[in-house]
Parts: structure tokens; C-alpha cells; sequence
């Protein structure tokens, strides 16, 4: 089977596309003849040999897959030919991923594909939007998102971003996009966006307590971006926090919890539990534009993908990458 393959001699990290044997793999009761994954910001993270993604060396990298199960051992609760979605939990992390023709794995780590959804739009949507549709699931629950005002949603133009704006103009909400690319603006307004800012206003120290603005955000930088959101809740919001892209500190106080009544949400996609996992798919295949989605993805091949995940560390990538790895 073809494969990235990620090595590790010292304290050099190096990606390259190989042919390995099947006896590669690794421990699984099921099967998955890989059609498609996709280079999320963890995935250029890995291939381009960041610390703190890949644990095991040699590891093929990919944080999620679509496929069809080729072979699954009795009681596994699927049969071949299958078609299945892996997010998370270790894959490409520890455990062999999904930027390879084949992978096995663990039942209980698949999710079967909406009848909804295309394998290549399922890619598309990826850990990406997964983890937006979680964060959009987590602010409904926080019930931030039955008051009236606008909804912040920061990295607007990476895979999160991009799809957290789609599912909450589609459900009804005024999103404002915070980029650090506005030339995207007009990109940002065609998925939904209301409004488009400047990221630059968030990314420097600020007070503990200002002006309130949001009813509700989506998060995916950290930082001194988090720290600032928080304080511009309005009484009662929510901020759903995903990604660290700007850093893993919060550099925040306990203001904008006790005078505010602030919420802050966790986003783990990697560990979401299987009811959860269902639900957000469900959610996807009925609260997102597929055709809007269609708008928003670029395919490459197998042989571009360590290419794309060099400019998606550099900013250089809008919405969503999809690998085919048939190519």
C-alpha cells in the first residue's frame, strides 16, 4: 500500500510518500480500504515534524479517514463493504492514520457514513468540521445561542473556521469572522459571514473586562485572542475552545466568570464519545450546505499532500484540503 511515512533519526524529523507492507499494520478488528482523508492543522503539524503531535515513530500521519471496510472480525457491528469515518483518537498520533490506502483500527473509533454524505464530502468535513459541529453542539447547550446578537468565530478562514460559519449562518445566527487574511473577506461572507474583523485587535494584552460584544464564539487560536474574547462576552456567553493555533496560555482572569457569568467549553474531537460522535455527524449531514461545502474544498493527491501541509502551518490554505489517496 502507498503511505506518508514519518521518521524520526535524532532529532530530524522527515515525511515521505513509501510503499509499505500490509503485516505495517497495526492492531484493529476492522479493516478500512481508504478512499479519502484530508491535512487538517494537527496533520501539517505532524508531516512537517512539530513536536507534540506524532508520540510513535515511524507512524503514518492522519487524523481521520473515509473508507469502506474490507475485511471485520465477528461482533465488531460492521461487514465489508461498509462505508465508515474515523476522527481522533490517536490516529495519526499513535496510531497508524489515515493518509494511506489502507488502515486497521478499532471498531468502536468508526462511525458509519450518513447516507447524506459522500465519502469526498465526508473528507472535506473531516476533524475540521467535526470539531465545529461539536463546538456549535456545545454553545447550543450552553444556551448562549437563544439570545439575540452575533456569534464570533476566530480563524475564519482555516477548516474550523470556515465551517463553523456555514452551520451557524445556516441555523440562523450573525457570525463575524476574525481574520488575519481580510483579503478573504469576500470568501468568508459567501459562507455566511455578516461581518469580517481584523484579528490584529484581539492578539495583544488586553483588559479583563471590555466593551461586550458577543453572545457566543468559536475558538481555535488561544492566547492572548481567547483572553480577549472572554472579556468581550456579553453577560452569560460562551466561548467553545478548539485549537491553540496562536498559543496554548490564557493570559485571563477570573473577571469575565464572576461578574459576567462567562462560560468557557472545551473541544476535544479526539476522545468524543461515540453517542456524540453520531449526533455531530447527524447534525452535519442536515445543518450543513454540501454544496457550499463543494465550494469550499480543494482535492490533491496522496504525492501534494506534504506540500499543503507546509502552507497550512504557513497560513497559505483557506477552507478544506481533501486527499485522495487513490492518486
Amino acid at each position: 500500500m502507498r503511505a506518508l511515512w514519518t521518521t524520526k533519526t535524532g532529532d530530524t524529523v522527515s515525511t515521505e510518500l513509501t510503499e509499505l507492507p500490509d503485516d505495517t499494520l497495526m492492531p484493529g478488528d476492522v479493516t478500512v480500504d481508504v478512499d479519502f482523508s484530508s491535512i487538517n492543522y494537527k496533520d501539517g503539524m505532524a508531516i512537517m515534524g512539530r513536536p507534540g503531535i506524532i508520540r510513535n515513530h515511524p507512524l503514518v500521519p492522519g487524523i481521520d479517514f473515509v473508507g469502506t471496510v474490507a475485511d471485520a472480525a465477528a461482533g465488531s457491528g460492521f461487514a465489508p463493504g461498509d462505508r465508515v469515518i474515523l476522527n481522533g483518537w490517536g490516529v495519526g498520533e499513535t496510531h497508524h492514520g489515515g493518509l494511506a490506502e489502507r488502515a486497521r483500527v478499532k471498531s468502536e473509533w468508526l462511525v458509519p457514513l450518513p447516507e447524506a454524505i459522500s465519502p469526498q464530502r465526508a473528507a472535506a468535513i473531516g476533524t475540521a468540521g467535526f470539531t465545529a459541529m461539536l463546538a456549535v453542539l456545545a454553545l447550543e447547550r450552553s444556551g448562549a445561542l437563544e439570545n439575540d446578537g452575533s456569534v464570533l468565530v476566530t480563524g475564519a478562514a482555516g477548516g474550523v473556521g470556515s465551517i463553523a460559519i456555514a452551520v451557524l449562518s445556516r441555523l440562523g445566527h450573525r457570525v463575524t469572522a476574525s481574520t488575519g487574511r481580510l483579503d478573504e473577506a469576500d470568501y468568508l461572507r459567501s459562507l455566511g459571514a455578516s461581518d469580517v474583523i481584523d484579528r490584529a485587535q484581539f492578539s495583544e494584552p488586553g483588559k479583563p473586562l471590555q466593551e461586550q460584544r458577543w453572545i457566543a464564539a468559536v475558538d481555535s487560536a488561544g492566547g492572548n485572542t481567547l483572553a480577549n474574547v472572554l472579556a468581550q462576552l456579553e453577560y452569560g456567553g460562551t466561548v467553545a475552545a478548539c485549537g491553540l493555533a496562536e498559543s496554548a496560555g490564557l493570559p485571563s482572569t477570573v473577571l469575565p466568570f464572576i461578574l459576567r457569568s462567562a462560560n468557557l467549553m472545551g473541544i476535544n474531537s479526539v476522545n468524543a464519545p461515540h453517542a456524540l460522535r453520531v449526533q455531530a455527524w447527524d447534525r452535519l449531514a442536515r445543518n450543513l450546505d454540501l454544496e457550499l461545502l463543494d465550494s469550499l474544498t480543494t482535492t490533491v493527491g496522496l504525492t501534494d499532500a506534504k506540500g499543503v501541509a507546509e502552507q497550512i502551518l504557513a497560513g497559505q490554505v483557506r477552507g478544506r484540503t481533501v486527499v485522495d489517496v487513490r492518486r
